[in-house]
């Protein structure tokens, strides 16, 4: 017999049906038994009786977990008041006329039917019983679904998807390569591709104008919650345009892909912060705008108190004082703001000051060293609250961001301020096109070597390089990086010389991106782009 229709798909009561899948789960109540039989696209009932038929009604009873069963049967209402509104099929029943048992299965170490997810290491070791978990087969379909707006997006918009080489050479794009040993070439190693980076600015001095490829990248690096040694993104660049025209495609594509597994609504244009926006209010370059609990800078109110720490920490060059309201943790115990020192000293910090607000001011150790007007000015600026707890960091600008920003998140955390259902996307711009590696001794790109600086800051790369800033902008949302671009170099004596600024000799250049540098000076068009 053939399959006529899937588990999870109403059919038309009377109608005969066959279907194939994995018993999800056995209900024996004396004289019926139920099946619950699983596919892809979902579960229904299955009904033995063995008033049908006593042979069939035996065989059900043989039925485990996970066994994979071919039933025929009839469409059938479920009687009254034992509907499953939970269910698609949640009306009807399949009242069984034959069964074939296709494979029997062992008692698996996690049913699909288990509410607490498996230990992590249990499901990548039985990885098939892992994908057989509903939840986790609607997961690859909604990425299907999502991988198919997009294609259609692109598509409607005049893009041409491409495909580039996955064994390429080596080039330093700030991870370590994986490499593949080639056999026509003895000692000799391919790499594969951090990204399609060389190859779609190739495709745009070849005048194909817009591309985009969803593409698999390769990083020889740990492990992280938000990168993993191969993934897969959404690679897009395109030619004569601006960075405002990127990102408003962006904006459409990633409303669209949100609309695929969240009920909210995002407004476009998405809030746009530059680089030093996003680190002197949240600490960081890549914001969760679900809550606010930003940092204040109070370092003219500290440079003229009487707490020394405070005072050093402002006549040091580049020293800030900040600082952070948290909501209700003003009635928390000593030991708990005593935990929350110790978390800031392992972030780097020297220590951390605080402030329980209460009705009439505040109750800390450090109000002796200020005066009433300067402790009401710290409060108004920190829009602080009764009950609230104020923290505070003096040091550099760049261990202050560091510390504040970290304990902003787990604080959030803790206070249960992450609403997953939330979704806060944004725009950070306006990055630095380098900052200095002390252990190297020497200049790196923060993106990427191919970044364009801004037109206006071109006079610094000699006098100031890390005044500099770029054409680059990231996509964030909830306070992860989804996306990053920026608009490419396409002239060659720029390009030459931002590779000299990285530290490269004109020979070394030559060797690792001469076919780039002698592509841009046959007429490469200005171009940009981005991976999501």
């Amino acid at each position: 017999m053939k399959r006529t229709t899937y588990c999870g798909i109403p059919a038309a009561v009377s109608t005969p049906v066959v279907l194939v899948g994995w018993v999800h789960r056995r209900r024996d109540h004396g004289g019926l038994i139920f099946i619950d039989l699983r596919d892809r696209e979902g579960i229904v009932q299955i009904v033995f009786d063995p008033k049908t038929s006593a042979t069939l009604h035996e065989q059900a009873h043989a039925l485990r977990p996970e066994y994979v069963i071919e039933i025929q049967g009839t469409v059938a209402l479920r009687p009254v008041d034992t509907e499953n509104p939970a269910l698609a099929t949640g009306t009807i029943e399949i009242r069984a006329t034959n069964l074939t048992i296709l494979n029997p299965a062992l008692t698996p170490p996690f049913l699909p039917t288990d509410e607490m997810e498996p230990d992590e290491s249990l499901r990548l070791k039985y990885r098939y019983l892992d994908l057989r978990r509903p939840l986790m087969q609607k997961r690859f379909v909604k990425r299907h679904q999502m991988m198919m707006e997009i294609r259609r997006f692109l598509d409607t918009r005049g893009f041409i998807e491409v495909e580039t080489p996955y064994l390429t050479r080596s080039t330093p794009e700030g991870a370590r390569d994986f490499l593949v040993p080639s056999r026509l070439n003895c000692g000799a190693f391919y790499a594969l591709p951090q990204s399609p980076q060389l190859f779609k600015q190739t495709l745009m001095i070849s005048g194909f104008d817009r591309y985009y490829q969803i593409v698999r990248c390769f990083r020889d690096e740990d492990l992280r919650a938000d990168r993993q040694p191969e993934f897969t993104q959404v690679d897009i660049e395109m030619s004569f345009v601006e960075p405002s025209e990127i990102m408003h495609l962006m904006e459409e594509m990633i409303s669209l892909c949100l609309q695929q597994v969240s009920s909210s609504q995002n407004r476009q244009p998405f809030p746009v912060l530059t680089y030093q926006e996003a680190m002197r209010r949240f600490g960081s370059d890549k914001p969760d705008l679900r809550f606010g609990m930003e940092l204040h800078d109070i370092s003219d109110i500290a440079a003229v108190c009487t707490f020394n720490v405070f005072r050093q920490a402002c006549q040091t060059k580049g020293g800030r004082v900040k600082g952070i309201a948290i909501p209700g943790f003003g009635l928390s115990s000593r030991k708990e703001i005593d935990t929350l020192v110790q978390e800031a000293i392992d972030l780097g910090a020297k220590g951390l000051a605080w402030m329980k607000v209460t009705g009439d001011g505040v109750d800390s150790p450090i109000a002796k060293f200020f005066e009433p007007g300067q402790i009401r000015t710290v409060k108004q600026r920190l829009a602080a609250l009764p009950n609230d707890l104020l923290i505070f960091v003096a040091d550099s600008e760049t261990v202050t961001h560091q510390v504040l920003g970290a304990l902003r998140l787990k604080l959030a955390r803790r206070l249960n301020l992450l609403d997953p259902a939330i979704y806060k996307p944004l725009w950070v711009t306006d990055f630095p096109l380098l900052e200095y590696d002390a252990a190297a001794s020497r200049y790196v790109a923060v993106h990427h070597p191919f970044t364009a600086p801004m037109d206006e800051d071109l006079p610094l790369l000699s006098s100031d390089p890390l005044a500099v800033r770029s054409k680059a902008y990231d996509m964030v949302l909830n306070g992860t990086e989804i996306g990053g671009g920026s608009i490419r170099i396409h002239q060659h004596n720029l390009q030459a010389k931002i590779l000299g600024l990285l530290g490269m000799s004109e020979e070394e250049a030559r060797a690792q991106f001469g076919f780039l540098l002698t592509a841009l000076q046959y007429g490469a068009p200005p171009h940009g782009g981005i991976a999501q």
